[in-house]
């Protein structure tokens, strides 16, 4: 490229650059000729040239920022303002001008983007407190347990927004699994003590029950066993280990009297062997019912078998841990149905819980109405009989309306 369009030097060896505002002085000249003077500015005029092009690829090719750019920009320009470079300087202000304003649509371009994903964050946090505060009302504690702690991870993975919108989204998202937590700690602080209860009335029962364990007395001895059964039925479940412990103690205490009772009677033993036959064959109805597909039907069914089971009497001892062991597994089975069922509390179990009180009430009231009604016609025996049935009856309908209070209902 000739120079002699873009600078000269005057006989004082200053040297010019044309521009469109007319000649600027670009600096003195006195180590040597006019021509090297020139050829010296001019490589500082394509230093520039250089240094404009690398920043463009940056520019158009890498994440350069925003900032960084114009900063560079604005570093380039001040040097070709200056004046101290011999060429086309307008030129070089043209393609400055060009880049800037390709950074300023790459700024706007990165402003909106940045806008768009802030507003895709925000609707994504603000889903995932709408999730949680509904199933901070959940009573499925370890399913949505769980799924508040994948609603965690999620949240973390998200950008944050502004300080303001973001605290407020956090204090309600984490409102809501301080509330969850809340019910779930007071559920299971409830269901615990409920076992303690439990626990602590089967243990007398179990103290009685070994008390009566030596007595004689055979009628009514065997009558305060099945009233203590009742009781035990009534009292609900204990915590697993302990209830396997208790019931153990309950039975084997049981087991004492009435295999002394069957050593006196051993005349009836050809009863209780009639009676064995019978068991086994409701035991193999029971087990039928496992495992367990229909929870309402199986109770029934096993209410039905169970009473019937009660009404049938003792077997011969070498059989009776047999043949109840099964009929207890069986039970058992039925009764950590019904947990699991109870811990996935729901409307249908409220409504179950008040049907199943509604029926133990009528029963109850029919009993009581079936007593007076034997006390009048003089009948003090059947009233008796019916009494007891009246109390293992009442105990249920405690047990049920309790259970009805912790529904809520």
């Amino acid at each position: 490229m000739s120079s002699e369009p873009w600078g000269r030097v005057d006989e004082t060896g200053t040297v010019y650059v044309r521009t469109a505002d007319g000649e600027q002085v670009v600096g003195s000249w006195q180590a040597g000729s006019p021509d090297e003077a020139l050829a010296y500015f001019e490589r500082k005029y394509d230093g520039l040239v250089v240094e404009i092009g690398l920043l463009e690829r940056r520019v158009r090719t890498t994440d350069l920022s925003a900032k960084d750019a114009t900063a560079a920009i604005e570093h380039i320009r001040q040097q070709v303002d200056e004046h101290h470079a011999v060429g086309d300087l307008d030129a070089l202000r043209k393609r400055l001008d060009k880049l800037a304003g390709e950074v300023e649509v790459r700024r706007e371009q990165r402003k909106a983007a940045k806008a768009v994903q802030a507003d895709e964050a925000r609707r994504a946090k603000e889903e995932l407190v709408a999730e949680a505060e509904q199933l901070a009302a959940s009573e499925q504690w370890r399913a949505a347990g769980e799924r508040l702690r994948a609603l965690v991870d999620t949240w973390k993975g998200l950008p944050r927004l502004d300080r303001r919108t973001d605290d407020e989204l956090w204090h309600r998202f984490s409102h809501a699994r301080s509330a969850f937590s809340k019910r779930r700690k007071a559920h299971f602080a409830a269901l615990d003590a409920q076992r303690e209860e439990a626990r602590q009335t089967k243990e007398k029962l179990v103290a009685e029950a070994e008390a009566l364990s030596g007595s004689t007395d055979w009628g009514p001895t065997a009558a305060r066993y099945r009233e203590l059964m009742a009781d035990w039925k009534a009292a609900g479940r204990a915590q697993r280990e302990a209830e396997e412990d208790l019931w153990n103690r309950f039975r084997g205490a049981q087991d004492v009297f009435f295999q002394a009772r069957s050593e006196v009677f051993a005349e009836r033993d050809a009863e209780q062997r009639e009676n064995l036959t019978r068991k086994e064959e409701l035991v193999a109805e029971a087990e039928k019912l496992l495992p367990v597909s229909d929870l309402k039907a199986a109770r029934a069914a096993f209410r039905s078998v169970n009473e019937r089971w009660e009404a049938i009497g003792h077997v011969p001892r070498d059989a009776r841990a047999r043949i109840e062991g099964r009929m207890h597994a069986v039970e058992r089975a039925i009764q950590d149905a019904e947990e699991a069922e109870w811990r996935r509390t729901n409307p249908e179990a409220r409504a179950r819980a008040q049907g199943l009180t509604g029926q133990l009430q009528d029963a109850v009231d029919k009993l009581r109405a079936q007593i007076d009604a034997a006390r009048a016609a003089g009948n003090n025996a059947k009233a008796d009989k019916l009494s007891k049935e009246l109390e293992g009856r009442q105990a249920l309908l405690d047990q049920a309306l309790k259970g009805l209070q912790e529904f809520g209902g």
